[in-house]
Order: structure tokens, then sequence, then C-alpha cells
């Protein structure tokens, strides 16, 4: 650590200690850049270590001042991959490497505390957990390892190794243990690590799971939770990046949830666990970091959008990472005079369609924007209900904003090339309000 004329101080980081066995790890991606500023335990930087990808979050508050080990490189346990500028003389150096700290569940809060889009979803596991000796929580490297993107810390230990507990490898396997665990009487909670391996849990669900109430006549559910995490950004290329709503939104029996906000994610997760069928829950990775007030012990029913922001122009119907997309979209478009109004889907199946059509009923345009590919998609369904039941409200023809038809990149810049963009809905949003009178 050094110190600066202004009586600042320059604090190294060191590679911490992410899991018992590593001694070196590889830095997947940068959060913060040199310049931004960075709050104690904000999500600094994705490291992959021998056992998983992690989001490792500051200890120190001030200002990024240095990255010393760049996007794609290794180093040792303990080496220096970055420096913080602390303001003020009390800042303090950081601890040596040390073993991974025991991370209590966060508590559940009071109404209005601000908390990450990940907490959310662990306050949600920990209280399902807590009210009912039914549920438990597995999969890869969600109990002694905390989650790969840091989500389940803590639950292992206050639960312990009957409740929440890692498994080998397998979703195949995986799936059909909860599957198994369901009709006979348990209430799991499964978590695959990247929604891309869903397809090796496609059996169990299509045939198996989604079908179970219809065959026994309505006499018994298959009451099983899959968590997965999805959608693009952060450079994990193509295989780590997909958005397979499409593979699912045609499977009857089957509950989407795709929560965009921590307050959603909270109140979506506590629903889905106490639905008596299987629901699939979408986690995308650029909103675990977000921020958002979150209530007491609220559960927010599936199947129902919400007004994510009113409006009189034009409807932007959306989900997850790209509903804020669209409210910043909304805000620049203020601008030019188009009054937008944002449809925050929440659940993907079933669809709230009342909700959708009441919107386009009031602004008589619409855009439907999704981070997923054009073919066979969310925007496809909303189409096809605007057209159905909507058509006399319309003023214009319906346009989607999606992905690149692509596989995702892992360059930087093409990552970003093929993702949604907020331009892009600005530009697609001008073109529809122009058109119409």
């Amino acid at each position: 650590m050094s110190a600066s004329a202004s009586d600042a101080r320059v604090v190294d980081i060191g590679m911490p200690r992410l899991s018992d066995s590593m001694e070196e790890a590889t830095i997947l991606t940068w959060l913060k850049r040199p310049g931004d500023a960075v709050t104690r335990g904000e999500p600094l930087v994705e490291v992959e270590t021998d056992k998983a990808t992690m989001v490792y979050e500051a200890e120190t508050a001030g200002v990024l001042e240095e990255i010393v080990v760049d996007d794609g490189s290794t180093a040792d346990l303990g080496a220096v991959i970055a420096r913080i500028r602390v303001s003020g003389a009390a800042a303090a150096p950081p601890a040596p490497p040390a073993p991974a700290p025991t991370v209590e569940p966060a508590a559940t809060k009071a109404p209005g505390v601000e908390v990450e889009f990940r907490d959310a979803i662990r306050q949600a596991l920990d209280e399902e957990l807590a009210r009912d000796e039914r549920v438990f929580l597995f999969g890869e490297d969600v109990a002694l390892a905390g989650g790969v993107f840091a989500v389940t810390p803590g639950l292992h230990e206050k639960h312990g190794p009957d409740r929440v507990f890692d498994t080998p490898i397998s979703e195949l396997a995986m799936t059909g243990a909860a599957y198994g665990a369901a009709i006979t009487g348990r209430r799991p909670v499964l978590e695959i690590m990247f929604g891309d391996f869903l397809a090796l849990s496609m059996d169990t669900l299509i045939n198996q799971a989604s079908k179970y109430w219809f065959l026994t006549g309505g006499k018994q559910g298959v009451p099983l939770v899959i968590r997965s995490v999805v959608g693009g950004g952060g450079r994990f290329g193509a295989i780590h990046s997909q958005m397979p709503v499409s593979w699912l939104m045609g499977i009857t029996g089957l509950k989407i949830v795709a929560p965009a906000t921590p307050a959603d994610a909270k109140g979506l997760l506590k629903a889905a666990i106490r639905d008596e069928n299987p629901v699939v829950f979408l986690e995308h990775k650029r909103l675990y970091s977000l921020k958002g007030e979150v209530g007491g012990d609220e559960v927010v029913p599936i199947g129902r959008a919400r007004i994510a922001r009113e409006g009189s122009r034009i409807t932007l119907v959306t989900a997850m990472k790209s509903v804020h997309d669209c409210l910043e979209a909304a805000d620049l478009l203020a601008a030019d005079g188009i009054d937008a109004e944002v449809v925050d889907l929440r659940t993907l199946r079933p669809l709230d369609r009342a909700t959708v059509l009441a919107s386009l009923a009031r602004t008589n345009r619409m855009i439907v924007v999704e981070e997923g590919f054009p073919v066979c998609s969310i925007a496809s369904e909303i189409i096809a209900i605007a057209m159905e039941d909507g058509f006399d409200d319309l003023d214009a023809p319906v346009l989607r904003v999606t992905n690149a038809d692509v596989p995702m990149p892992y360059a930087a810049n093409l990552e970003k090339a093929a993702l949604v963009k907020v331009e892009d809905v600005i530009a697609a949003a001008r073109i529809v309000a122009g058109r119409g009178g």
C-alpha cells in the first residue's frame, strides 16, 4: 500500500482465496474499470477457480486505480490483481489471503430495504427452507462454494448438509432426482448452473414432470423448481450465454418465471417454490449486482405482468435485463416527445395477455424487446397475441428487437454487437411512433 500527496492511499487487491484447494485463478471479467467508484461489498470481478466461476466482491471502498491482471489472465493466490485508491488516512491495508469466510444468509429485511438481486434470491431460499422442511436445495457448487455467482453462501452451514448439498456434474441425473423427490413428497429446488445445460434436463421436464398433473387426472403435481442462469454479457461465450426460453415456451404444464428486479426475484421465487407444478426460474447473470428495494415475506403471484413505466405513445414489452434497457430507452425517447410505456412480463409462461393488451389499447403501438433469438421467440408469441386479440387497437405494425441470430461471440466487441442494445430499442420506437399518425 502506498500513500499519495493528497493523503489518499492506494490499496493492493490480492487474488482472493475462493476455494479450499485454489492455488491460482483466471480473471474472466472485470466488472469495474479504472476510474470507477467502488463500494464495499460491490461485485468487482468474475474469477474462474479450479472449481467454479465466482464473483469477488470488493472489501474496500474507493476508486479503482489500476487493473494489474487483465481479463483472460491467470494469477497466483495472493498476487496483486488490482489497486483501489482510498481517500483519507484511516484506510487499512487488505488482510492477507485466508480461507473463504462463511457468509450467513441475508436476514429478512424490513420493507423498503435495498438489497442486491442475488441477496434477494438468497433471502427467498433461506426463508422457504426455514418455512417448509420438505424444501431442499441442491446442484453443482451451491453448498460449500456458495454458488458460482455467490448467490447461496451460508445456506449449507445454516440448514445443514441434508437440506443444501452439492452434486456431481450430471444435469440429467440431477433433474431425475428432483422429479423423483417431488412426486414422493419433497419440494426440491435444483440449480442448473447455466440455462444452456437445460437441454440435458429436457426429457424429465417435457415427458415426465410437466405432464404428471395431467396423467394423474389432477390428483398430484410435481412441485419442483429449476433455477438457472441465462443471458449474454461478461464474455461467457456461445455455450454459457444462451436464452433458452424458446426451447421451453411450448411445453404445456411448465411455468417459466423471469424476474427483472430484486423484489420480484424474491417474491416470485417464493411463489415458485410453493407451486404444485414444475417451474423454471431464470436468473439473468447481468442482474445479480442490481440493487432494489425488497420487502418482507411478500409472495408475487406467477402469471402477472407489471407496468414498470406508464406511457401513452408506445408500449415496450420485455423481461429480465431488457426491462432496464427499455426503461433507459424510454427516458431518452421522452426527450423526443415519445412517451413509452414499459411492460415487464415477469412470467413468460403463463403470459399475462390481459396486461399486454390493455397497454396496447392505451398506446396503439407496440415493440417487443427480447434478449434471445428472433425465431420462435417470446416476441413472436406477443406479436401473435397483438394480432389476434388487439388488432383493432393497432395504429402501426408491431416490431421486435432481439439479439442477432448468431451464437453468442466470446470477443467483447462482437458480443456487444450481437446483444440487444438501448439504441436498437430507440431506433425501433422512432419507426413505430412515426407510423399511423
